[in-house]
């Protein structure tokens, strides 16, 4: 199983911090760097950055648990430049009693692209749940 943290970057280009998720100790926005570049997309490498707290859909813990999606996916990353608009990267969020998996990774503007060499992460639910109660709570 795969472990969740969540840390704070400095703001993008349209001001306030930024949450990235880490899995495993390595940035969200790492892992799809590479992901991507390997994959010979273009444009990729450095195009995501964290969340901006104004880009949640209902609390932190219900984004989180994929219980503010929409269509079936949650933001994950939005754009390096702060905004969720320009440069996302969607995820489904499948919770079950003992664990909760992102999959089906999506950039939809780009709905070309293949993502299914991409995850899936699986995460055990207590740990999950403390990440993000942390992560919703400072």
């Amino acid at each position: 199983m795969a472990t969740l943290r969540f840390e704070f970057h400095p703001p993008g280009e349209l001001g306030g911090p930024v949450a990235v998720p880490y899995v495993d100790d390595v940035a969200l926005t790492e892992l799809i760097d590479r992901f991507e570049l390997a994959e010979g997309m273009s444009p990729a490498g450095d195009a995501y950055g964290g969340l901006p707290q104004d880009c949640f859909r209902g609390t932190k813990t219900d984004h989180f648990h994929g219980l503010a999606a929409e269509e079936g996916k949650s933001l994950l990353l939005a754009c390096s430049c702060g905004s969720e608009g320009c440069w996302p990267l969607l995820a489904r969020i499948t919770v079950t009693e003992d664990d909760v998996v992102w999959d089906s990774f999506g950039q939809p503007r780009r709905p070309e692209r293949d993502y299914r060499g991409f995850g899936p992460f699986r995460f055990a639910r207590a740990q999950y749940d403390a990440a993000v109660l942390r992560f919703a709570s400072a």
